[in-house]
């Protein structure tokens, strides 16, 4: 198993319980996945410096995560097919 750190934006045009619902969503995902969420943070609304898919504000998510690569695909793939999540981006954390 390996320490992931995920970060990902939900458009801020839909309504407030469908992108907490969509947060919460992938945070189950993990733990379906056999992963396990080890730290989960909402970092609000935040206005972007450029248009992103035409949207001007989102909504930023953080988790630190502990799943094997395989868990890392399946999530990956997922959220890459999902119109309602504009950027996201899973980095490595190396071992302590």
């Amino acid at each position: 198993m390996n320490n992931y750190e995920i970060m990902f934006i939900v458009k801020a045009t839909m309504e407030s319980g469908d992108v907490k619902k969509t947060a919460e969503g992938y945070k189950k995902l993990v733990s379906d996945l056999k992963g396990k969420v080890a730290e989960y943070k909402e970092l609000g609304e935040k206005k972007f410096a450029y248009p992103i898919k035409k949207e001007m504000n989102g909504y930023y998510f953080v988790m630190q995560v502990e799943a094997d690569k395989d868990c890392i695909g399946e999530f990956d793939r997922k959220i890459r097919l999902d119109e309602n999540v504009l950027r996201h981006l899973i980095i490595r954390k190396e071992r302590e």
